[in-house]
């Protein structure tokens, strides 16, 4: 069978030449195992026209995706030509402060105790970090365009992979290509959408996207991802001024994104296969919500002081708009109610405090942790591109 090549589609916006093609930290514990495969319909179409050969170098089976090729577009860089962060360098809080401020969003991952926070003010440049965290090989992955800050378990089927950028995108979202197979991943879902091993899901890993304040507080001997990176970028800048204050989306073909304006965030959760998203404007007036996902009760705290990085030019100018984190509400088997109680979130039954990690810091269960739920802090119109049959929390 004869292998054919995609070539780019040339668009020519200067904003998005320099980057693009969330959240909620996980206790010492595995999250529950999630398929790595899933039943598509394998799509044996041509290519267009418009997408011909483009460069020898993609080894890609492009005979085989489950996404129709009209799907894709350019984002403008080429492959690579947003660079992917490979074996990157770590620092203290006490170093990372000279130049992270407090309100500034990073994207947080705890495993075996390995707690560790990736700026956006750098992921905005690369998106892709490769890393080992807790001996688990993870995939920090973050699409500006649809403000999805994911980690994946970068092992698929006893393999390791490591993953970069293709230069195109679906929906908007950033879609990654893996460096042994070539096969290309959709970054929203982690599901493989074009090669050889199409149809294989990535793991998704709870994390959390909040402020560097709320790492600080919460991971006192947490470490921070370094900006030597070996690349020259205008860390702490913003490429994407005004981004999130748009009223449209930009590589969307949706024009009418259904129940909610098309650039809200939305605290997204899926539970067997149940999609429910929780407006951002709907927690700035409830911060604590109690609801049921596919028969499971869950709850979700939000707070804020977390800065956005798609805002301003400066990213620690960028407005607040807050940080999530959603759990199964319980401890040693007990159900727990939850409430806010001046800046603090509290338990009903005990008077405990707790964090935006779901951690107890103060009161009779001091140290507990509540189970996280892996969740995103998306644009809706992305998320809704994906999961149509998403129910809104009113």
């Amino acid at each position: 069978m004869r292998r054919r090549y995609l070539t780019l589609i040339s668009i020519s916006v200067s904003l998005f030449l320099s980057a693009c093609s969330s959240g909620q930290s996980a206790p010492d514990n595995n999250p529950p195992e999630q398929p790595k495969t899933s039943t598509v319909e394998v799509l044996n179409n041509p290519l267009p026209p418009r997408l011909e050969a483009l460069s020898a170098n993609w080894e890609t089976n492009w005979e085989k995706h489950t996404i129709p090729y009209d799907e894709f577009v350019s984002g403008g860089p080429p492959r690579d030509g947003i660079p992917s962060i490979e074996n990157p360098e770590f620092i203290s809080l006490r170093e990372a402060k000279d130049w992270l401020s407090p309100e500034e969003p990073v994207m947080v991952v705890n495993i075996n105790g390995d707690a560790r926070a990736y700026p956006l003010q750098i992921l905005i440049w690369h998106e892709i970090v490769n890393d080992v965290v807790g001996d688990k090989p993870v995939l920090i992955s973050f699409c500006p365009l649809c403000n999805s800050a994911i980690v994946f378990d970068r092992e698929v089927n006893g393999e390791t992979y490591e993953f970069g950028t293709s230069g195109l995108l679906v929906n908007s979202d950033l879609v990654m290509y893996d460096r042994t197979t070539e096969t290309l991943w959709q970054q929203l879902t982690g599901e493989a959408i074009v090669g050889d091993i199409v149809g294989n899901q990535l793991t998704m890993l709870p994390s959390s996207l909040v402020s560097f304040e709320n790492f600080m507080s919460s991971f006192p001997d947490g470490i921070v991802m370094s900006r030597e990176t070996g690349h020259d970028r205008k860390y702490g800048q913003n490429p994407y001024q005004g981004y999130d204050s748009r009223s449209s989306t930009l590589f969307s073909k949706e024009e009418d994104h259904g129940q909610l304006p098309a650039m809200e965030r939305v605290v997204a959760v899926s539970l067997d296969n149940e999609d429910k998203a929780y407006p951002y404007s709907v927690l700035l007036d409830h911060p604590v919500i109690h609801d049921q996902i596919a028969g499971e009760n869950v709850v979700i705290f939000f707070k804020k002081g977390t800065a956005s990085a798609l805002d301003s030019k400066v990213i620690a100018d960028g407005k607040d708009v807050g940080a999530s984190g959603v759990f199964y509400p319980t401890v040693d088997g007990e159900k727990l109610t939850f409430k806010q109680d001046g800046n603090d979130i509290v338990d009903n039954e005990t008077g405990s405090t707790w964090d935006i990690f779901g951690k107890a810091t103060s009161g009779p269960l001091e140290g507990s942790q509540l189970e996280p739920i892996v969740h995103g802090n998306h644009f809706w119109f992305s998320w809704v591109a994906f999961k149509p049959s998403t129910d809104v929390y009113q």
